[in-house]
């Protein structure tokens, strides 16, 4: 299983899809299936029964996942997309944004 570029509340952009081009802030990370659920993109119906929760029911919008290929970090200098490398200081794991690789700027 490889590492994942992407973490939970990074912001991305989505570079391939029916939503390509749109940004979103990324809710989860399915690292097992190589996935993120990102907030507005690649959106659903799904029909609920009724429950405590929602006692009327009927069909609900929701955001399901989208393969990490088809997303890419924008970077926090510049708001492109850019791909991230990785430094390892010490037992620390830095990531930077190959965009602003020559200044270092380091993703938070």
């Amino acid at each position: 299983m490889a590492k994942l570029h992407i973490r939970k509340n990074d912001t991305v952009v989505v570079l391939a899809g029916e939503d390509k081009g749109k940004t979103g802030k990324v809710l989860k990370v399915l690292v097992e299936k190589e996935r993120a659920i990102v907030e507005g993109v690649n959106m659903v119906s799904k029909s609920t029964k009724p429950s405590a929760k929602n006692p009327q029911g009927g069909i609900v919008k929701q955001e399901a996942p989208i393969h990490i290929s088809n997303l890419s970090l924008i970077d926090p200098k510049s708001g492109k997309a850019t791909r991230v490398s990785i430094k390892h200081e010490g037992k620390n794991v830095v990531r930077i944004a190959k965009k602003s690789e020559k200044s270092g700027e380091e993703i938070k």
